[in-house]
């Protein structure tokens, strides 16, 4: 996630326990991936998808396509929307590798009637864009994009608050997290080295975090 960056990640093991929803096993994908060009190897073979994840137009996530066929079924699984959602994952999802969805496709490529692009909206696959325009979706991911941000926002805080605003990476790994990191600290010093947030410095006593120069 963040800034279109893709770099090796560990994988909070906590989620299975969490209030957090289940979404988040399958968002942690975002930072499985080593390369761009593994990236783009992947999603041409209709193996991954890209989310925009709404808090930075530059913010994207990916998730790898069975587990997201997987969550969108079981969230909507009894539900009103299930038929449009059905007919979503089995026509536009092998189709479409774009970020968004138009009107035009929707209706006249792929055959939806707006009741039904409602209900694709209604169940989280689809959130809108602009008029006639919607972002690909994971259902209920909200809740764990709102954890994110505010854990990374203070992780940062800590790198912030240093002296010189820097902090050695052992260090930093080795303090008690603020609360709102419910992440973990390893999760989210990834994200902000991928991000470009914070300079990794090689020194005599290991990695050096510090805020890049405004």
């Amino acid at each position: 996630m963040s800034q279109s960056h893709h770099s090796p990640c560990p994988t909070p093991t906590h989620w299975q326990s969490d209030p957090l929803p289940q979404c988040s096993a399958c968002l942690t994908s975002f930072f499985l991936l080593s390369s761009l060009w593994r990236q783009k190897e992947l999603q041409e073979r209709g193996e991954i998808k890209i989310i925009q994840l709404g808090f930075d137009l530059d913010a994207h996530g990916i998730v790898f396509t069975e587990d997201y066929r997987t969550r969108v079924l079981k969230a909507c699984d009894g539900r009103p929307c299930a038929a449009a959602v059905q007919k979503f994952l089995a026509s536009v999802l092998p189709a479409c590798g774009d970020l968004s969805l138009q009107q035009d496709q929707m209706t006249q490529t792929y055959g939806f009637r707006d009741s039904e692009i409602t209900h694709l909206v209604n169940a989280g696959v689809l959130t809108v864009r602009d008029a006639g325009s919607w972002w690909l979706a994971v259902p209920g991911a909200g809740r764990f994009i709102k954890c994110f941000v505010k854990g990374r926002r203070a992780v940062l805080s800590m790198v912030r608050k240093a002296k010189y605003r820097e902090l050695l990476l052992s260090e930093l790994l080795g303090r008690r997290p603020p609360s709102a990191v419910r992440l973990g600290l390893a999760y989210h010093v990834h994200d902000l080295i991928g991000a470009q947030l914070v300079d990794c410095v090689a020194t005599s006593s290991g990695t050096l975090l510090r805020l890049p120069d405004t």
